[in-house]
């Protein structure tokens, strides 16, 4: 079984919770001083502390608007795909910048958006990906201590929580025709970037205190001979939408995931044709699994013991795979695979919950699937009616309910519950958004393309 990996703490409300002894209250608010948490529960990576898309917060936001349940609104410089991350009292938010082709990790204050710094680099040669991923897609990530973000072509970049640069990392050009996404990952004293997708194609893992690569494995790509037909595509519809070579669509966006399991762990991702899994200590290659298909460009997602991933491109693929194998396991370690005929296009990853897979599509129908065969359990069009329906978030889950984004950001909440049951539509005005959402002690933060939004309860992320 797999065991929980967390990347961040999560400390007690203190009047309720702590011994009335004073040695009891002391221990635990060296806990506090010691952790940099004040209050609630950390969102310190792009899925939240155990990389599954699942807060443990109790008490968050049901329903919002424009004026209601808005903590604080604060203008973004520049459109952008990255999920905000939530330490303590700040937010990081990685950012690009037009004017001056700056490359930045933007730090605010939790309780009223108040910008405390930003630090960065620049870029000025062109880069890929075009208006609807623009650079800086990957979400930063933190312990508490360091924050670090991607900045593709232009390196890895490290910072202590008061905007110094403690290092960086020229990891060469990264090029590919839709861009890059895949965001950095924190697990004990390693940081691990899956470098893609595109040609150049490797996963990474630096030392977190000092950017010095421990390991590195490069990950197969499809080669420019591969043909059409092999992939069940077709090459007249491809060329319509601007991609007429197959290597185009051969590129992993995945995020890893890190799962302990068999007294080990190991680093998944997603690449083209397979499921992958490492050794977090050596990067020794430990077992593949075939299933998806050319296009990665959702994560894999973890829970009760189980890896699931959704792959799209040439044609669209689900699979469940039970990890802790060796060698080849498509036959001894693979639940289930689906094929285009019950599996629609995911850009996102999903949330496992209770034996059931949570999803949503690109096109933006929320789907519940049964985790150990894959069979649908309910489907349904989540829409208002105006703007954009289609979705490239990943959903998350708090106060157990699913909160499910589209690309006109509005959040559909929902019961996470075989029976499907919308308990909430809220939208913001029809802003762009391609953000996934992050829960942190109780509240909501809400990335579109023109600003950073605070949703909370009167009163709840005002606590310092």
């Amino acid at each position: 079984m797999i065991e929980p990996t967390f990347l961040g703490t999560r400390v007690c409300r203190f009047a309720s919770q702590c011994s009335s002894s004073h040695s009891s209250f002391a221990t635990a608010w060296l806990l506090v001083l010691m952790t940099g948490i004040v209050l609630g529960e950390n969102w310190p990576a792009w899925r939240g502390i155990r990389g599954d898309g699942i807060s443990e917060e109790s008490e968050v936001p049901l329903d919002w608007s424009t004026n209601r349940n808005v903590c604080w609104r604060i203008p973004l410089p520049d459109a952008g795909n990255s999920t905000p991350v939530v330490w303590g009292n700040r937010v990081f938010v990685t950012q690009s910048v037009s004017e001056g082709n700056r490359r930045t990790l933007m730090c605010f204050n939790r309780r009223d958006g108040q910008l405390l710094w930003q630090a960065g680099t620049t870029w000025t040669e062109k880069e890929s990906g075009g208006s609807s991923n623009p650079p800086c897609t990957p979400s930063p990530v933190t312990d508490g201590q360091r924050v670090i973000a991607w900045f593709g072509s232009a390196g890895i970049f490290c910072y202590d929580f008061e905007g110094h640069e403690l290092w960086r990392r020229d990891l060469g050009r990264q090029s590919h025709p839709w861009g890059y996404a895949s965001s950095p990952v924190l697990h004990d004293e390693l940081c691990l970037l899956n470098f893609g997708p595109g040609s150049r194609s490797f996963l990474i893992a630096l030392d977190k205190r000092t950017g010095r690569t421990v390991w590195q494995n490069d990950l197969p790509t499809i080669g420019a001979d591969a043909k059409w037909e092999d992939f069940g595509g077709d090459p007249k519809e491809w060329e319509k939408l601007g991609s007429p070579k197959m290597p185009e669509v051969s590129g992993s966006c995945a995020t890893p995931v890190v799962v302990r399991t068999e007294g080990r762990d190991e680093v998944i991702v997603g690449i083209p044709l397979r499921m992958l899994a490492f050794g977090r200590k050596d990067g020794a290659w430990l077992w593949s699994c075939e299933g998806p298909n050319t296009g990665i460009y959702g994560s894999p997602f973890v829970g009760d013991g189980l890896v699931a991933l959704m792959g799209s491109g040439l044609r669209n693929t689900a699979m469940v795979v039970r990890p802790g194998g060796r060698g080849d396991v498509t036959s001894t370690h693979r639940l289930w695979h689906q094929l285009p005929s019950n599996t629609k296009a995911c850009i996102g990853s999903g949330i496992i919950y209770r034996d059931h897979i949570y999803l949503v599509t690109m096109t933006g129908f929320a789907q519940c699937l049964k985790l150990k065969t894959g069979e649908t359990v309910w489907e349904q069009r989540l829409s208002t009616g105006e703007g954009r329906s289609g979705s490239w978030s990943s959903p998350v889950l708090g106060a157990e309910r699913l909160y499910v984004s589209n690309q006109n950001a509005d959040v559909f909440v929902l019961r996470a519950a075989p029976t499907c049951e919308i308990l909430a539509t809220n939208s913001i005005g029809g802003e762009p958004m391609n953000a996934s959402l992050a829960i942190a002690d109780n509240a909501i933060f809400l990335r579109t393309a023109r600003n950073l939004w605070c949703i909370a309860e009167p009163g709840q992320s005002t606590k310092d």
